[in-house]
């Protein structure tokens, strides 16, 4: 009896899906996958949902076909430039100085769920970064402690109503249920980063088509977020105005001979490309095409180093930077993010997770890894599933998933993946709730 979870990532270039479950050894097993091209999506945030609808169905298809399940549950990855985080201190003051209890904390995390943000905008993670305790600080899990005055500083999370509502009107609207959403540039951490990459500290990058998201930890807890909104798609766009070519022909340029750096291509490498509609070929020098690649990511990259700056852990991060996302696939950007930020880098995979199956190697790449690690949340989460007979058509029908704040208590996350996002995972079931009440409303 095993759990079968699928991850649904709504990108601006693609829309993947994967549909996976746990081996016999702790592993991921990949049933399946889809990959559409995104419509509708525009930084991260639908701008159409009916073309939206249409690339959710159409990712969804190839994956039910590929994996032989019928997909009714989702975990939804979010982001996009309306996310937005900030830090907050509050604290409690007890009745007795008897031991802190699970329920107590649960309640506290509960109380900062609700505090007001900006008009048009809602609370997704609200997730705890240390616990003072009688004025002891650095304290990350204060159950059995003793003391009066239980004090936290957090690290919350939100995100724009109206895109949280579009995005949950897509997938509903694609015929799906969503079981949770979850900031995408931590789902991407889970699938690439491992324990020592937490306590060391390192920089998550992961550099999307339309937005780069930038998660920091510290000491094993999430210290900053933040979005940029520059990603690949601005890359592709530079090249097209840069050699005057058409947007597809600028993006396999990207994708086949594009590099980071210039110094890497020789002066007389050139591609030749089809002219249109009779018109000649035009060549163009692979030096000048990194020059322009090269001139953009470094634009990206200086976002990034500003924003590792302002968390104020530029000097703690010991395993430095890791990239992923499409972004990550250009070759020597590992090589220019260091030159730019002087910091070591690597390119982060999703295979750590991900059994030794010949099915799984397509999605041992960084493109995948927000997929991957929406996927992994899901499983995390979830409660033991029906026992269903293995046909061409299986429905998975899960039981319901317990709330975020049952199944992110104190005492679990000690040993739960996402112990990084630490015991509250926010007010998404509480947003989930109230669209699907309106929803019913408007019915």
């Amino acid at each position: 009896m095993k759990n079968i979870v699928v991850g649904l990532d709504i990108g601006t270039t693609k829309i993947a899906v994967i549909v996976a479950q746990k081996n016999e050894y702790g592993k991921l097993e990949i049933l399946g996958y889809g990959n559409a091209p995104s419509a509708g999506i525009m930084r991260g945030s639908v701008m159409n949902i009916d073309k939206t609808v249409e690339s959710i169905k159409a990712a969804i298809e190839e994956a039910e076909m590929r994996s032989h399940q019928k997909i009714k549950n989702v975990y939804v990855g979010i982001a996009g430039q309306h996310i937005k985080s900030f830090q907050r201190r509050s604290e409690v003051i007890r009745t007795s100085d008897e031991e802190i209890t699970h329920i107590e904390v649960e309640d506290f995390i509960a109380l900062m769920e609700k505090i007001q943000v900006e008009p048009g905008e809602e609370i997704l993670h609200v997730i705890p970064q240390e616990f003072i305790v009688d004025g002891i600080s650095g304290i990350k899990d204060p159950v059995g402690m003793s003391g009066r005055l239980l004090a936290a500083n957090f690290h919350i999370i939100t995100g724009q109503t109206s895109a949280i509502k579009n995005i949950m009107r897509s997938v509903q609207k694609a015929g799906l249920t969503v079981k949770d959403l979850i900031l995408e540039p931590l789902a991407s951490a889970s699938s690439v980063l491992d324990d020592k990459d937490y306590l060391a500290g390192v920089a998550l990058v992961d550099i999307g088509g339309g937005t780069t998201d930038i998660a920091i930890y510290h000491d094993d807890v999430l210290r900053h977020t933040a979005v940029i909104a520059l990603g690949g798609n601005i890359i592709t766009e530079d090249i097209q105005g840069g050699c005057v070519i058409i947007e597809p022909q600028a993006k396999k340029l990207k994708e086949k001979f594009g590099s980071a750096l210039a110094s890497e291509n020789k002066e007389d490498a050139i591609i030749s490309i089809p002219g249109l509609r009779g018109r000649p070929p035009k060549e163009i020098s692979l030096k000048n095409l990194s020059g322009i690649i090269q001139a953009r990511m470094e634009d990206i990259l200086e976002n990034v180093l500003y924003e590792i700056k302002a968390s104020g852990f530029e000097k703690k991060l010991i395993a430095g930077i890791v990239l992923t996302g499409g972004g990550a696939m250009l070759r020597h950007v590992a090589q220019l993010t260091e030159f730019v930020t002087h910091m070591d880098t690597r390119i982060g995979y999703p295979n750590e997770h991900l059994s030794a199956s010949e099915k799984n190697e397509p999605i041992a790449n960084p493109i995948f890894a927000t997929g991957v690690g929406l996927v992994m949340w899901g499983l995390e989460k979830e409660t033991p599933m029906e026992i269903v007979e293995e046909t061409d058509e299986i429905s998975v029908e899960t039981t319901d998933a317990q709330s975020p704040k049952t199944a992110t208590t104190p005492k679990k996350q000690k040993s739960s993946l996402f112990s990084k996002v630490s015991f509250g995972l926010g007010n998404v079931k509480g947003i989930l709730e109230k669209f699907m009440n309106e929803i019913e409303d408007e019915e």
